[in-house]
């Protein structure tokens, strides 16, 4: 069976919105800084969007605060201040650690992993339902390592569940994942070297562990 190709998906929506002069509103699922770089650049045209910072996957929570204060700051500085919101600041990780239970020992990239997608995305799809907005999705796509099939399976499924669309994205094509690595370096930007959980910084080391990040820090030990 044929993969599909999300990035030509987005493509057509992108090119649907364009053609009719419409810019609809979008809740943006947003993980840190560097993988919103590319995403809100690529978007902000097409798209009214509100950030949703909701990451009780990070471990600890210096970190989650570091993360999120490199996101404000890179929104201020690339000139989205005015126009972007950044919704959900609060930590909450029992929440991650409830839904993580008995997979504890799983390897990244697994079950465990899919169900954290599917956590924050779940998030995302209520509050986008609830407060009306026009569609819903992640940054998490442009990691080369995450599943782009299972993001966009689960976001299809919450879809249909919460009546709200979801912008389907493969934001690692099309040289995003180069293009968010070179505006990280032009702005600065903390590069964490685990995906946020407590289990891949335990593997941070390890050849399964998610190196959508670069393992050199410029900044923050």
């Amino acid at each position: 069976m044929q993969k599909t190709n999300y990035q030509k998906e987005l493509e057509k929506t992108l090119d649907t919105l364009s053609k009719e002069g419409i810019k609809p509103s979008l809740l943006l699922h947003v993980c840190c800084a560097p993988c919103s770089s590319y995403v809100l650049n690529y978007l902000k045209d097409y798209f009214d969007i509100t950030i949703d910072y909701y990451n009780p996957n990070i471990f600890p929570e210096t970190e989650f605060d570091y993360r999120l204060n490199e996101l404000i700051r890179f929104v201020d500085e690339f000139g989205l201040k005015e126009q972007v919101k950044i919704l959900d600041k609060e930590y909450d990780p029992n929440v991650f650690f409830e839904m993580a239970k008995g997979l504890e020992n799983v390897r990244e990239g697994g079950e465990r992993c899919f169900k954290c997608y599917e956590l924050r995305l779940r998030h995302a799809a209520v509050l986008a339902s609830a407060n009306n907005f026009d569609y819903f999705t992640t940054t998490l796509s442009i990691s080369p390592l995450k599943n782009a099939e299972k993001l966009n399976e689960i976001g299809k499924k919450l879809s249909d569940k919460y009546n709200v669309s979801y912008l389907y994205s493969d934001f690692k094509k099309k040289e995003g994942y180069k293009q968010s690595i070179e505006l990280s370096k032009k702005f600065n930007l903390y590069r964490q070297n685990y995906c946020g959980c407590v289990y891949s910084k335990n593997s941070q080391n390890d050849d399964s562990c998610d190196k959508n990040h670069d393992t050199t820090k410029l900044k923050h030990e």
